[in-house]
Parts: structure tokens; sequence; C-alpha cells
């Protein structure tokens, strides 16, 4: 039953980004959605389990790359 409910949930998710999608879409748009729903989950996932960084750890990391 939860791996019906996790896949339910996805299917939905899945549904509403192509509703919301323009009409003119082309599959490689949409897959391109998906990969990025697809990020947005595991780093979501990745925060929620504690393995996130701080936004000061962000901020320093983003600083140094962009004064490199």
């Amino acid at each position: 039953i939860f791996y019906n409910k996790n896949m339910r949930a996805l299917k939905d998710k899945i549904a509403e980004l192509i509703h919301h999608l323009p009409e003119d879409s082309t599959l490689e748009d949409i897959q391109y959605h998906l990969y990025v729903l697809e990020k947005i989950s595991k780093g979501q996932k990745s925060i929620k389990d504690g393995k996130g960084i701080s936004n000061e750890e962000a901020k320093a990391r983003l600083s140094k790359w962009i004064t490199q």
C-alpha cells in the first residue's frame, strides 16, 4: 500500500506538471521538467535527512565560485 500511495502522488505531480506546460511543449521539454522535478525532490529529501548545508555555508561556497 505504501508503494501505491507514493506512486499515486508521483503520478499526480507529473500530471499537474504536464497540465501546466504550454500546449506546444515538446517531449524534450517534458523530459527536462521531469528531470528538474526529480532533482528538487532528491534535494528536499537530502535536507529532510539532515544532509543539507546552511544558508551561510551556501553563500560562502557561492562567494568562492563568483570571485574565482
